[in-house]
């Protein structure tokens, strides 16, 4: 987390959550996700506006945590805003030598493998649990072949809870009282 990050929660302490404004989706794009789209429907369906300032992007990945309930979120000065989540709460990308990094640029060491009913590949690392990249599907189909990774069968829908996260902290929050 950012210094300037940590000096403003001391300063702010109290600031409320903010909750259906980010989503993150199965290739490691940001999206906000303002009033109109939040009311078009739920992320992933309604995704909105693609990040694409370099600057913010990279303030976001740095800030980007998760709560003892399993909620990631970006810490954003002294708010936390919660992150609808496509599939998982990291997309890897692989490199050379089976190296494994995070869509936040974080590197990862992987510790066991997971294939879903669609086919589907996920690793679960020291950063916690995350989607394989579309596009580096092949490259973790030669390091299964080559013995590297054994891929373990979990229905997709069984993943949240096994591993820890929740795709929709939005949907979970109670009703207002009015």
């Amino acid at each position: 987390m950012d210094d300037i990050v940590r000096q403003a929660i001391a300063k702010w302490p109290n600031v409320p959550h903010c909750f259906g404004w980010l989503g993150l989706d199965a290739r490691g794009n940001w999206y906000m996700r303002d009033d109109r789209v939040q009311a078009a429907g739920a992320f992933p369906a309604s995704k909105g506006s693609l990040l694409k300032h370099d600057k913010l992007i990279d303030f976001i990945q740095r800030n980007y945590e998760c709560d003892a309930q399993g909620q990631w979120f970006f810490q954003n000065g002294p708010q936390r805003v919660y992150v609808e989540l496509e599939v998982t709460p990291w997309v890897w990308r692989l490199g050379e030598g089976h190296r494994v990094t995070a869509h936040t640029g974080r590197p990862a060491q992987p510790q066991r493998m997971v294939l879903d009913e669609q086919g589907r590949l996920y690793l679960h690392t020291d950063l916690g649990f995350g989607l394989v990249h579309t596009l580096d599907v092949a490259q973790a189909a030669d390091a299964i072949e080559q013995g590297v990774w054994a891929p373990e069968e979990i229905p997709a829908e069984e993943l949240p809870q096994r591993f820890g996260y929740l795709r929709s902290p939005a949907a979970a929050r109670p009703a207002p009282v009015t």
